[in-house]
């Protein structure tokens, strides 16, 4: 069955590269505006070759692990706190939720104006893509955990550390690990805009590079690698991790 279906993939990859290949043969446009696979995998190669995509590419996922660690660090105790305070979750939920609902590009003006062209600017819009999202996620769920469990750890005297450590945490953890999931989405998603901000020698400046160059192959390799790279993380990593705690706690079958 497996291989039935990894065979069903590489079909539709098949098919969806000719289509392409097609198009960028027979199109209307001209060839330097829309290059085919072979053209974008040169560049690709190209890029790779000479170490430019893996200089650019270092940099970025440092950036990300300094944006996304921080956002871990803030999202997951706020998120707790909104799940578990009332007073908190009244006055702090409806602010975040109206943050969230703002792209993260709308964050670079600030970030330019707090901070000027540094990467202090990047780990700042890359923070505030995903924070919020984190937050949120972990508050939903503390609120999914069965209040039956909170009561029997409430009767038995569990509180403070050992109640946080020991029953609400591993009860939301599927919840919390799809927060978590989710956060890092929005922090690559930021971080790529953040990253055309100025030389900043990531996978963002390959970008700007191509485009000024007129290196359409360029800026579409650079888009291959990025949608490769998300995609490896979040189906080695988070994917993985998702769904053996939810395995193990029992939300999906074996």
């Amino acid at each position: 069955m497996k291989a039935w279906h990894l065979g069903q993939k590489l079909m539709v990859l098949v098919g969806l590269l000719g289509a392409w290949a097609l198009a960028a043969h027979f199109g209307p446009w001209p060839h330097h505006l829309f290059p085919g696979p072979r053209a974008v995998a040169d560049s690709l190669w190209a890029m790779a070759r000479d170490g430019r995509l893996w200089d650019a590419l270092v940099r970025s996922l440092g950036r990300l692990a300094q944006g996304y660690g921080i956002s871990v660090l803030i999202g997951v105790p706020l998120g707790l706190a909104m799940g578990r305070i009332a007073l908190v979750r009244r006055t702090l939920r409806p602010l975040v939720m109206g943050l969230q609902a703002l792209p993260s590009i709308c964050w670079l003006p600030l970030a330019l104006l707090w901070f000027g062209l540094t990467e202090t600017s990047i780990i700042f819009v890359v923070v505030m893509g995903s924070v919020l999202a984190i937050s949120i996620a972990v508050e939903d769920g503390v609120m999914s955990v069965d209040p039956l469990l909170l009561r029997v750890a409430s009767t038995y005297g569990i509180r403070g550390a050992r109640f946080y450590g020991g029953v609400l945490l591993p009860a939301a953890l599927p919840g919390i690990v799809t927060g978590l999931k989710l956060g890092w989405s929005f922090a690559w998603r930021a971080l790529m805009a953040g990253e055309l901000l100025y030389v900043s020698g990531g996978l963002g400046q390959l970008l700007t590079m191509g485009r000024e160059l007129m290196e359409t192959a360029q800026v579409m390799a650079v888009m291959v690698c990025i949608i490769a790279v998300g995609t490896l993380i979040d189906r080695v990593l988070f994917q993985t991790v998702e769904t053996r705690v939810r395995r193990r706690w029992g939300l999906v079958s074996g």
